[in-house]
């Protein structure tokens, strides 16, 4: 979003308070008039969403399971696409700073984001530079901090191993390539399914008695202090947004990460926010309160009062959503021809 666009959207939030203060208008309604969009609760218009280019399939997604909890698929052996982005611990690894190959921590002390309804977001890693989850899915593997694993290791153990090539035949058809785009978009298959939605979804869509008076209370100063003129949509997040807007972030200086090219930075998801502490992009923040106060600062250019954080606090513990049942796969066995653990 462009300054402009955002200042733009400021003014309109004004108008919109000095209008509801003469109406009633429901919480519901003035959160939907600010962008906020819930999970929709219908099968059909929620898979228009995760899948408009109709490639998910129930064959697809096991082995995009198998393949994301997989360890082989890094030169290791060890790390998998689970250790940082943990489905256990809310999508994330509850660390400052993802740590890779030979237990090195992320060079640009960049935090791990979570998984879980990553779909949603309009551009992939902190930078924007992959458009799309299967491609995403490429980065990890590749990079010597993370995974460090090249195309070629990776076609080469995943094709080494007669169940998994088999599997692919199931899923894709028996003249199916099993390269490494494949493989990572498989991956990225599976993860557009990880959506949780939650108590506020229910709100939006129309169950009124699903937010107590407080959480509704917190909803309404989450829109007032002007929190959803970035965090909108219905990932409460995932575009790219000017960093440091009116102020210079307290934790800059940890790490070297400056946004893309134009100093812009995709805004985290809030859904599940409780579960993935810390916060920020260098992960220097871990109270949930203490976040949302720096952020008016940084971003809003106000002072966020302790009573409003917590009202706010109140609000975001409602987005943490239904999980979708995972039970972790037994991986196929390893061959001879298969390339062996390497931790150089």
């Amino acid at each position: 979003m462009k300054i402009d666009k955002l200042l733009s959207t400021t003014l309109a939030a004004a108008l919109f308070l000095t209008l509801s203060s003469a109406s009633d208008v429901s919480v519901a309604q003035k959160a939907k008039s600010y962008g906020l969009v819930a999970i929709p609760s219908d099968h059909a218009e929620l898979m228009k969403l995760i899948d408009p280019n109709k490639t998910i399939t129930p064959k697809k997604v096991e082995l995009g399971k198998k393949l994301y909890f997989e360890p082989r698929l890094s030169k290791s052996g060890i790390i998998s696409c689970n250790t940082c982005h943990n489905i256990g611990l809310g999508g994330a690894d509850g660390v400052s700073a993802a740590v890779g190959h030979q237990w090195t921590a992320n060079p640009h002390h960049l935090n791990s984001p979570t998984v879980y309804n990553a779909v949603f977001y309009k551009t992939q890693f902190w930078n924007g530079r992959s458009p799309h989850l299967e491609d995403q899915a490429q980065g990890p593997m590749q990079a010597a901090p993370e995974m460090a694993a090249p195309k070629s290791l990776v076609e080469e153990r995943i094709n080494s191993i007669p169940d998994y090539v088999e599997e692919f035949k199931k899923a894709y058809g028996k003249d199916v390539k099993v390269d490494f785009e494949t493989i990572t978009s498989t991956i990225g298959i599976f993860e557009r399914t990880l959506v949780t939605p939650s108590r506020y979804d229910d709100f939006l869509n129309g169950k009124a008695d699903a937010l107590t008076d407080a959480e509704k209370k917190g909803l309404d100063t989450f829109i007032d202090k002007g929190c959803a003129s970035c965090h909108t949509g219905v990932a409460l997040g995932g575009t790219m947004q000017p960093f440091e807007l009116t102020a210079k972030y307290k934790f800059a200086d940890l790490g070297d990460f400056k946004g893309d090219a134009n100093g812009m930075v995709k805004t985290p998801t809030l859904r599940n926010i409780t579960e993935t502490a810390p916060y920020y992009h260098n992960g220097a923040i871990w109270s949930l309160s203490e976040a949302i106060q720096e952020m008016g600062s940084t971003q809003l250019g106000i002072e966020v009062s302790d009573a409003e954080a917590e009202e706010i606090v109140t609000f975001l513990k409602t987005l943490k959503g239904r999980k979708p049942e995972i039970t972790y796969p037994q991986l196929p066995e390893s061959t001879l021809s298969t390339p062996k653990p390497d931790f150089k």
